[in-house]
């Protein structure tokens, strides 16, 4: 599949992963609401669970429904398999826990969501596993901090919240060079407007809950191999995977699986025991969202560069965080890798003290103040105090947030009315009335609570 044939992109999400079976050969891919599955026979229980024989044992590690999301977003990636998680939380934490251990390091972008950051900053910080922060527009300040002990590095393909874009080959080059993967996580471009892997990436990691599903409704995240990285190569690095396990039965990993070595031990140690499974419902839902995601994405894309166009020139506004602003640093990467646009979700600062950040979110109708994005509907947020609440004001500041940055994520409705809301609540911060009539006059607010 290629990432310039949009045609191929659209029927792999309809299609890939997934064949109607005898006897009632549903089209839509089957919902397997089952915690277990009967073996044949003794023989094959004993193989499968000894991981000598593919098949399903219980559906905390495989289920028929889930493996055909697996698969459908692998083929839209690139990758030579996947492994669904519960959040994308969950898919984050599987996919480095795979690959670090207590005592090693990461060397992450210190541009990343705020619960990102929770996770590698106290939870990891627990296990033992250090981690330090790096420019993600600066390929050197990763190669400065790389230790003995480095393990993985990790950044997103678009910055959460600020839109944030860097060079992933040079990034790639730099991790290679140090002997470790890259994880990208690729929550905010999706495979309609980006693919990691073919940029030098080995991993990419998803919240599935933001544009693969679309709506809203199901929280779901995904890891998705690239099957390029070497660990043959490092064998000291990464024992887990090219040692023999008293878990596999004194087998080695890499030489049973090959590149598919990385999710097998994803699967079969981290999957199984922490248990962050996928419920095969929310799989479902999730699968049906991927089918429109093309779709929807350039309709995302569209309203967005719309709402940019008015936020740039509103006096009330100081600044926008956009790759497509006119004059932006990263300008040049935007042409060179994001051809269809750098996303739907996005910051701008407006030209106001943190004290007027309340009243203008609290006057907005249509973007509804909720911590998520990719919805269909658009959403607002304030980082400083939902989302990266829990950063030190160093760390803040480092990330580019200030106390009057707002967090936009651009839904599906008309344009003209999103932009007249934003202009509804901007006003008083302009010194001009509010707005009257427009296109949110027609609209309707009738039990909004806005």
């Amino acid at each position: 599949m290629s990432t310039g044939d949009p045609g191929c992109t659209a029927t792999s999400q309809i299609h890939a992963g997934y064949e109607p079976q005898a006897p009632y050969r549903p089209i839509a891919v089957p919902i397997y609401q089952t915690a277990a599955y009967e073996f044949p026979d003794y023989a094959s229980a004993r193989r499968m669970f000894a991981l000598e024989e593919p098949g399903f044992t219980y559906s905390r590690t495989g289920n028929p429904t889930v493996a055909v999301l697996e698969n459908r977003i692998a083929a839209l990636d690139g990758g030579v398999g996947a492994l669904a998680t519960a959040t994308g939380q969950a898919a984050v934490a599987v996919a480095l826990l795979s690959l670090v251990r207590g005592g090693q390091h990461i060397v992450a972008s210190s541009k990343l969501y705020g619960g990102t950051v929770d996770l590698l900053t106290d939870t990891f910080a627990d296990f033992g596993i250090e981690v330090s922060f790096a420019d993600p527009a600066d390929p050197g300040a990763w190669r400065a901090v790389v230790r003995p002990t480095t393990r993985a590095f990790l950044t997103e393909s678009i910055g959460n919240p600020l839109a944030t874009l860097q060079d992933l080959p040079a990034i790639a080059t730099a991790a290679h060079d140090a002997g470790v993967p890259l994880v990208v996580d690729n929550t905010l471009a999706t495979p309609a407007l980006y693919r990691p892997l073919d940029h030098g990436a080995d991993v990419v990691v998803y919240s599935a809950t933001k544009f693969l599903g679309g709506h809203g409704t199901t929280l779901a995240g995904a890891v998705v191999d690239g099957g390029r990285f070497d660990f043959a190569a490092y064998p000291d690095k990464w024992p887990q995977i090219t040692r023999p396990k008293r878990r596999y039965g004194g087998a080695i990993l890499w030489e049973r699986h090959g590149h598919g070595a990385y999710l097998a031990l994803a699967r079969s140690k981290y999957l199984h025991d922490l248990g962050p499974s996928l419920a095969p419902a929310s799989a479902a839902q999730i699968l049906q969202g991927l089918e429109t995601l093309d779709i929807r994405v350039a309709r995302h894309g569209q309203n967005t560069r719309e709402v940019i166009q008015f936020l740039a020139g509103h006096p009330a506004v100081a600044a926008v965080h956009h790759p497509s602003t006119p004059g932006h640093p990263q300008a040049e990467l935007l042409a060179r890798d994001f051809p269809a646009g750098a996303g739907s979700v996005f910051s701008f600062d407006l030209a106001a003290d943190q004290e007027h950040v309340g009243p203008f979110i609290d006057r907005l109708r249509l973007f509804k103040l909720v911590a998520n994005v990719g919805d269909t509907r658009s959403l607002v947020a304030h980082p400083a105090s939902m989302t990266h609440c829990r950063l030190s004001p160093e760390q803040r500041a480092g990330a580019g947030i200030t106390g009057s940055t707002i967090r936009l994520s651009v839904g599906l409705e008309a344009a003209a009315d999103l932009v007249a809301d934003l202009d509804l609540a901007l006003a008083p911060l302009a010194g001009v009335a509010e707005p009257t009539g427009g296109p949110l006059a027609a609209v309707g607010h009738a039990g909004t609570g806005a």
